[in-house]
């Protein structure tokens, strides 16, 4: 028989090492962002004031515009704009986008940011009776830089308004109204 020798090293000096890292904060980077105070509505009616039509009233939530950006590029400008899908129902013949208005209101008016125009529906008169069929607008700051040196932030709500035919179908109908904020160059 063989035995077989096992060598066992005995631990004669250690050492440990410190190590040491400094980790500085990121610089603040900012940002221009939207947010929308709720992700719904709902319209009541109301009296239209034409046998015709019938209408249906609410209010678009709050809409918020931040700017915390370190260093703002000249020459540029903000905007938001709004577009409505169709309203459906589940087998009912659905109402077009063109059928929903807007009024734009700011809520925070510091003179650097504007509404936008009045849109009417196609049941309306005029040259805004269009609806909300393409990106129509809800607030604009012509400067960027200067109205972040402004405010900072700002807010911005509609009234919205529906126009259907006296004679439209009933039924529980629903839209999607897309906002969507944007930078451009002057």
């Amino acid at each position: 028989m063989s035995s077989a020798a096992v060598a066992v090293a005995d631990d004669i000096a250690g050492g440990d090492v410190d190590v040491d890292v400094e980790i500085a904060p990121y610089e603040p980077v900012g940002a221009l962002t939207m947010s929308v105070a709720a992700d719904s509505t709902a319209l009541t009616e109301v009296e239209s004031g034409d046998p015709d039509v019938r209408q249906f009233n609410g209010t678009l939530p709050t809409v918020t515009v931040s700017d915390d950006r370190p260093e703002v590029p000249e020459g540029v400008f903000w905007y938001v704009t709004g577009q409505s899908s169709a309203f459906t129902a589940e087998g009912l013949p659905e109402i077009g986008p063109d059928h929903v208005g807007w009024t734009p209101r700011l809520i925070t008016d510091d003179g650097m940011v504007s509404a936008g125009d009045e849109v009417l529906t196609a049941l309306d008169e005029g040259e805004d009776a269009v609806g909300l069929v393409a990106e129509e607008l809800l607030a604009l700051a012509w400067d960027s830089a200067e109205a972040q040196d402004a405010t900072g932030e700002w807010q911005a709500d509609a009234a919205l308004f529906l126009k259907t035919p006296s004679d439209v179908a009933p039924g529980s109908y629903s839209a999607i109204l897309t906002l969507t904020l944007w930078e451009d160059d002057v």
